[in-house]
């Protein structure tokens, strides 16, 4: 193990640029990407003698501890034989793929990691043609080589073909390869070698990877890939120093999208070591640093000289292709449950989301208490809402829309690549829903051991409800990634739930009698004695249409007989749905309520009555 560095000795390390190294590690989800790290800052001395480090130290947010999967990219730094190392971990799923974009403007070159047994798979293929495209030198890493379904040769013979497909050139296709076991922290240059350690993959990162090409003497260009915010600095800008020094207290421009400011003054400035910042007074060119002291900074914003300010090429993200809309919460329940409700609060907070997270954008609509919200995926979305909820807010949210776009007077969709591994018994089912949904099968494997790889291009309208359904079809034992493949003109009306919902009629505690009765009609989503209001959501109905129910019906008890009979009936335990769960669920013309405390589905329309209308209305248009 290194021997931890003081500030002093970092500081006089990252003053040669030949002793700095600047790398992202990318991959599909779950392949091992943030363990990796941890081993790496575990083993180069990062640490004090007996400071306490948890696993996964590098995904800080709970939702990210929660899920097992990276949402926000973040940069730490490692010191390992006076060489300081800038390592990026990215997040492997699509939805996030605009934190990926930024995230390889900060680095030299990449670790591309793929699981021995699994191989590259669709998130693979979208993070390394990002890679290819920024042109960086790339090293391939087999991880989980102790699975004992591991079949190392023909994975790599895997990426080999994707780089083919992806035009990698020459230069690109000659990656060298390392093995890995990041659970135990062991890599092998060899995989008959005896390395018991990490040393092989240092040794590969700083022989593979130069050191950044920069100028301490030119214009100051830092472009800015992140923002942060401490509550006495204020926004702290973190990023890649590309040319030029920064001064503590020296005055610089900001050059935004539209207009440069001059005269701003850096209060601070930050190297990093580990996953701390340090405080100093001046950087040079080359490393990953952060500064404070200017405030509206925005991604993409460069920070250059106060006299000839020269910007950097802006960063540019895939557009949004889903929507959803974000409502002030009107149902009867609420302020009950939450800290900020209103519509300013609301605004405010999406806001400042799009400031850290580039592929994200708030439109207005004509309704001041209805924001629309696009992004990358339900998945974004989801983690967007779940950040909120968590924060104290309180509102409502409708169903994902696909955003289109017309071309040459033609209306076009996005489309997925889907890629699903599944048990052969249940190819049929699926592959019927998937034809229903304007789905159409473009590759099929038969994988043996009684398992299938099926692969369809699907209009992003189709996906919408489906994970669910894929789960509960092939009995959880199903994988399904999907993939932005491109967009076509559109596909025409697409089913989605073929169920009805059940509705309450009135206000009140649901009862046992009430919930007894409905167990024929469909299931339910609620316990006996919550509290529900007129036109909430309490279950799933087992036919078409939908059905408003008196939830809250209490038997009239003749005799004490009856009364005790119905004590010993036992009713089958609600179903509970998650957040994503509820995404996937609500149709075209529900909500779902967020609080703090409480998920509830809603018609949009409480009044029964109202929505009958509405529905004949509708008809007789059409």
């Amino acid at each position: 193990m290194t021997k931890y560095k003081s500030t002093a000795e970092v500081m006089k390390i990252i003053s040669d640029k030949d002793k700095i190294r600047n790398f992202g590690v990318i991959a599909h989800v779950d392949h091992g990407k943030t363990t990796l790290v941890d081993g790496l800052l575990k083993q180069s001395g990062t640490f004090k003698v007996h400071e306490t480090v948890s696993d996964r130290v590098m995904d800080s947010m709970d939702l990210e501890k929660e899920r097992g999967i990276t949402i926000t990219a973040k940069n730490t730094a490692i010191l390992y034989k006076d060489i300081k190392i800038n390592i990026v971990d990215t997040p492997g799923h699509a939805d996030f793929g605009g934190e990926v974009e930024r995230s390889l403007n900060l680095v030299d070159g990449v670790l591309l990691l793929v699981d021995s047994s699994e191989g590259p798979l669709p998130q693979t293929r979208f993070v390394l043609q990002k890679a290819l495209n920024k042109n960086l030198p790339i090293i391939l890493v087999i991880n989980k080589i102790d699975r004992p379904d591991s079949r190392i040769e023909e994975v790599i013979d895997e990426v080999y073909d994707l780089f083919i497909d992806l035009d990698a050139n020459e230069d690109q296709i000659e990656f060298p390869v390392i093995y890995t076991n990041a659970k135990d922290g062991i890599a092998h240059e060899d995989l008959n070698d005896d390395s018991r350690d990490l040393t092989p993959l240092f040794e590969l990162i700083i022989n593979t990877f130069s050191g950044p090409e920069a100028d301490d003497n030119s214009n100051t260009q830092f472009l800015i890939t992140n923002i942060d915010y401490d509550s006495y600095v204020g926004q702290i800008a973190v990023g890649r120093l590309n040319n030029g020094s920064i001064y503590r207290n020296k005055q610089y421009s900001l050059c935004g999208p539209n207009e440069i400011k001059h005269d701003q003054k850096l209060s601070a400035c930050y190297t990093f070591r580990g996953l701390e910042k340090i405080k100093v007074d001046s950087l040079e060119a080359g490393d990953i640093i952060a500064v404070a002291g200017i405030e509206d900074i925005k991604i993409g914003d460069t920070i250059s000289d106060n006299e000839n300010p020269t910007p950097l090429p802006r960063i540019m993200v895939d557009e949004p292709t889903v929507s959803m809309f974000f409502h002030v919460n009107n149902s009867p329940f609420a302020g009950r449950e939450g800290k900020f409700l209103t519509s300013r609060n609301i605004s405010e907070r999406l806001y400042r989301e799009t400031l850290s997270n580039v592929s994200l954008r708030v439109d207005k609509t004509n309704e001041t208490d209805i924001f629309e919200v696009c992004g990358r995926g339900e998945l974004q979305m989801a983690i967007l809402i779940e950040t909120m909820r968590r924060e104290g807010y309180e509102f409502m949210v409708s169903k994902p829309r696909v955003i289109t776009k017309e071309e040459n007077g033609v209306k076009l969709e996005p489309v997925e690549s889907i890629f699903l591994d599944l048990e052969e018994e249940h190819t049929g089912v699926v592959t019927e829903k998937l034809s229903k949904r304007k789905g159409r099968m473009t590759n099929l494997q038969n994988n043996g051991f009684g398992r299938v790889t099926l692969e369809f291009k699907i209009p992003s309208r189709g996906m919408i409800g489906f994970r669910s359904e894929f789960l509960t079809d092939t009995k959880g034992s199903g994988i399904l990634n999907s993939l932005f493949d491109s967009y076509a003109p559109w596909f025409g009306p697409i089913p989605q739930r073929n169920s009805g919902v059940i509705v309450s009629d009135r206000a009140g505690k649901v009862t046992q009698y009430a919930s007894l009765a409905m167990a024929d009609r469909g299931e339910l989503f609620v316990d006996i004695g919550i509290e529900v209001y007129k036109g909430m959501i309490v279950g799933e109905r087992n036919k078409t249409g939908d059905l408003d129910v008196n939830i809250i019906r209490e038997k009239k008890l003749t005799n004490m007989r009856s009364s005790s009979k119905d004590n010993t009936v036992v009713l089958r335990p609600p179903r509970k749905l998650s957040l994503d769960q509820c995404i996937e669920f609500i149709a075209e013309d529900e909500l779902i309520e967020i609080t703090p405390l409480n998920l509830r589905m809603r018609k949009m329309e409480l009044d029964s009555n109202k929505r009958i209308s509405k529905k004949k209305k509708e008809k007789i248009e059409n």
